[in-house]
């Protein structure tokens, strides 16, 4: 397949339909000329609440094309109107999709699969660990995280704490308050979830990553500022710990004095630095 420079517009497709509803996936192809193309799947931030398939980088993305790989950033269903059961179950048919379509729509090789994501997006590319069939070769997690029932995610959070408080009431009428409310409160758990952690924890165990840690793992680069204040920088750390225990290969990057979204800054030497380890690790993984 030879695919030219011009082709920066995505091809998109529905890989899932629920309710009447399709879920999309937008394909982006590799610049340059290659055949059965490594595959990227791109899974966008947002608390599992906001965002989108369009919310990927145009820089990043050019960065992944350039470095010959087919990107796929995928949709899934949002909370709270969804739960997280359904969440990761439009996770695992996207990956799915990715692997049985792939080759012949858009010339992927199938057993080279690659998964990155921001945030939340990180979170649900360590979820894929666990839950994609076929496994991705190796999980980029920028800012990502293992445990969604830890105090910092179902307590009060003292950072959002300290911004002026968001009543129920707002939070229903302005969907934008929406998170800032469960931050403040502790709620992002029981209403992502559809469960109270407190109540029944066993219903969590099986969506937090690092409590789902086997060799089989697979290898893993975890990018993480150590001022962020939204998803806390321990969280990269007691991932890395949990793949050490398990003798998965993997890295993790401080980004020492950077907070949450720190990619945000490209024209930044050391952000760009991290995106040569992201693919030195690809290349050398995947």
């Amino acid at each position: 397949m030879s695919v030219g420079e011009q082709n920066s517009n995505p091809v998109t497709y529905s890989y899932k339909t629920v309710h009447g509803e399709d879920i999309l996936a937008d394909v982006y192809f590799p610049i340059g000329d290659s055949n059965s193309m490594p595959a990227l799947v791109y899974i966008h931030g947002g608390c599992l609440m906001y965002g989108s398939r369009k919310g990927i980088h145009p820089e990043q993305l050019e960065i992944y094309r350039r470095a010959g790989y087919t990107v796929i950033s995928i949709d899934y269903r949002l909370a709270p109107e969804t739960k997280l059961a359904e969440i990761i179950a439009d996770i695992r048919e996207g990956f799915r999709w990715v692997a049985e379509v792939g080759p012949q729509r858009f010339g992927i090789d199938p057993e080279h699969i690659a998964v990155v994501g921001h945030s939340a997006g990180g979170y649900l590319a360590l979820m894929a660990g666990v839950c994609a069939t076929p496994r991705p070769r190796a999980i980029i997690s920028f800012y990502g995280y293992g445990d969604i029932v830890g105090d910092w995610y179902g307590k009060p959070d003292s950072f959002y704490c300290q911004q002026p408080r968001v009543s129920a009431e707002d939070a229903e009428r302005n969907r934008g308050q929406l998170y800032l409310y469960y931050r403040q409160n502790g709620l992002w758990p029981r209403e992502v979830g559809g469960h109270d952690p407190v109540k029944e924890p066993g219903f969590f165990a099986s969506y937090c990553p690092v409590q789902n840690v086997g060799t089989d793992y697979p290898p893993t680069l975890l990018l993480h500022g150590d001022q962020d204040t939204d998803v806390p920088y321990a969280q990269s750390v007691q991932m890395a710990e949990a793949l050490a225990r398990h003798g998965v290969p993997h890295e993790l990057v401080t980004m020492a004095g950077y907070g949450h979204g720190f990619d945000g800054k490209m024209d930044d030497p050391t952000v760009q630095k991290a995106f040569l380890r992201v693919l030195d690790f690809l290349h050398s993984h995947i």
